[in-house]
């Protein structure tokens, strides 16, 4: 478990450890021409095994392509220049992951969370039994949870996991009951309040001819911070590095050395490109963020983390506690990319041997053919949800980006954020003056081009499903300009100081974001404006926003101060209301400029 791991390596090496590689050679030598092969064969299968690991995470049940900007990853070329490839969609993922498997008997797949929730509408409307379906056919070994398989409770995600129909939806598929996963679903750090144990399974062993590793599954500590009260309710959430740890040596009791943490939870990369070297300048220097706090304390034992929640794509090595390099990988989200590793597995020591340790990331492209029984399973499902999802709500007139952007303001986050001020200001329904919108809740662009049949410009109820597939419950509070104002602080202070969360804000409502300092004093207060009048610290206003948001979720204490709640229709509702009235064929939606937030760099 020394030196370091190698990554980016086109060619598949068979490593023995030094004095392995030196004894070898020393018998090649001895024998006669044309015996050399059978002793690498028995130097392989005798001392050391290559296993492989394929690993994605976020996949956030996107069955079918992303579409628009979603759907596309970056490659960074040696000159510098970049180029878009659209990629993802599992008839794709599914038949690189058999090809990568092929000609390697020790291949184990695993994931590290967020496989379902915040989905398309595919998979949502069927409260994603579509995608627990498409995983059993990819032959998906392990995955941890993520914050998002909490989306709907502890219950819903114990269904996920062993089967049978929704308790209001029942059966979706006329004889047919839901199977649950094949795979295990781990949550070490997840216990019962009142029992204190792991509500699933902590850890998996794989086994393959005598080789074992093992896989410890956790989510981020912080997701009662960015999931709904219900979704957490009796559930505690333990430190990542501790729970990890415990388990570790749980495993070695057992007699199992190779070690695999996953981990939905993530870092930044100093660049977007999928192919970025963030072992640039030294080892890990080109990624942040809480995943290399995780990585450097992490028992040295742990061979290798397979990470997530970022969305972001790296393949790094972050220093363990005992400054040895130690591989730390991510695949983007949404089955744009999957991660090949290769373990070296030494039988000897029962240990992966991390100078042998290599890793790359891969694009999920798609020009190979579909698979056929992922083509199948899409066409099985949509047919089931043709008669909903492709019903016309609105129509616009060129894409409005949200999830595809990378600006602080989105188009996208514009546009629900009038929605929600339109269908929330009249008297009865709340007397919003103000609708705010968390980023994490656009889960898509509004893409002009047509997904179906239904015409360029045409937005179906299934693309606005896409985009908010939540159902959030729409909530007016009363805050004061002083709460909203710190609201508007923590947005860019506190837990999300590091990672900035810029709420997306309704029309007439604007400020100043200067980045150029740090913590709450980001917000130039006494730029913060409603419809040119500065907000006045002691009056109060009414606010729109989802119930997440009125909870105090994605750090936003100050949301939760809100009095005076009404309780009106679902964001989704709201949404299509809004694109049916203000829309049609003459006379569609353009993008919104986007510039309520005045941004300083």
């Amino acid at each position: 478990m020394s030196a370091t791991p190698k990554k980016n390596r086109a060619g598949r090496r068979i490593l023995a450890t030094a004095a392995g590689l030196a004894t070898v050679g020393a018998l090649v030598a001895a024998l006669p021409a044309g015996a050399d092969d059978g002793v690498r064969t028995a130097a392989h299968t005798g001392r050391t095994v290559d296993v492989q690991l394929l690993s994605f995470n976020d996949l956030h049940g996107n069955l079918e392509p992303p579409a628009g900007s979603s759907g596309q990853v970056t490659h960074r070329h040696e000159d510098g220049t970049t180029t878009k490839i659209d990629a993802g969609g599992v008839e794709y993922l599914a038949t690189h992951l058999r090809t990568a498997r092929e000609g390697n008997p020790y291949s184990v797949t695993a994931a590290a969370g967020d496989m379902i929730g915040g989905s398309p509408m595919l998979s949502g409307l069927f409260h994603d039994e579509p995608t627990i379906e498409a995983l059993n056919k990819l032959k998906l070994d392990v995955s941890s949870v993520g914050n998002h398989e909490f989306d709907e409770g502890a219950r819903e995600l114990a269904r996920m996991q062993n089967g049978g129909c929704h308790p209001t939806g029942g059966c979706y598929e006329e004889g047919k009951t839901f199977p649950g996963a094949n795979f295990p679903y781990l949550a070490a750090n997840v216990t019962d309040e009142k029992t204190g144990r792991p509500i699933l399974d902590p850890y998996f062993i794989w086994e393959r001819k005598g080789v074992k590793i093992g896989f410890i599954g956790v989510t981020l500590e912080g997701t009662p911070n960015i999931v709904t009260a219900e979704g957490v309710k009796g559930l505690k959430f333990g430190d990542e590095v501790e729970t990890i740890d415990k388990y570790t040596k749980i495993l070695e009791r057992k007699g199992v050395k190779s070690i695999v943490a996953l981990i939905h939870e993530g870092g930044a990369p100093a660049s977007a490109s999928y192919n970025y070297d963030c072992d640039s300048p030294g080892a890990g220097d080109g990624i942040s963020g809480p995943i290399v706090d995780i990585a450097k304390k992490l028992n040295p034992q742990v061979d290798a983390l397979v990470t997530g929640h970022t969305h972001q794509a790296y393949v790094c090595t972050v220093p363990d506690p005992s400054g040895k390099p130690r591989m730390v990988t991510s695949a983007s989200s949404y089955g744009k990319l999957y991660t090949d590793t290769t373990l070296t597995y030494d039988r000897r020591t029962k240990d992966i041997v991390r100078t042998a340790v290599e890793s790359a990331n891969h694009v999920v492209s798609r020009d190979v053919p579909k698979a056929a029984d992922m083509t199948s399973l899409i066409q099985r499902w949509n047919t089931l949800a043709a008669p909903i999802a492709n019903k016309p709500q609105g129509f616009i007139s060129a894409d409005i980006n949200g999830r595809g952007s990378t600006a602080y303001e989105k188009p996208l986050g514009d546009l629900i954020a009038d929605a929600q001020l339109a269908g929330l200001s009249p008297a009865d329904k709340g007397g919003a003056q103000i609708a705010l919108m968390n980023p994490g809740g656009i889960r898509a662009d509004l893409v002009y081009k047509a997904s179906g049949g239904e015409g360029d410009g045409v937005v179906t109820y299934g693309e606005a499903f896409t985009v908010q597939p939540f159902t959030n419950m729409m909530n007016v509070v009363d805050l004061t300009g002083a709460q909203l104002i710190t609201g508007l602080q923590q947005q860019v202070s506190g837990s999300n100081e590091a990672s900035p969360k810029i709420l997306q804000v309704s029309k007439g409502f604007t400020y100043t974001l200067d980045m150029t300092k740090s913590g709450a004093a980001r917000v130039v207060t006494g730029s913060v404006k409603l419809n040119g009048e500065p907000i006045d610290p002691a009056k109060t206003y009414r606010v729109a926003m989802n119930e997440f948001l009125a909870g105090g979720g994605d750090g936003f204490p100050a949301l939760a101060q809100g009095k005076n709640k009404l309780v009106g229709a679902s964001d989704l509702d709201v949404f299509n209301a809004y694109l049916s009235a203000n829309s049609s064929a003459s006379a569609p939606i353009a993008p919104p400029a986007a510039d309520r937030i005045t941004v300083v760099k």
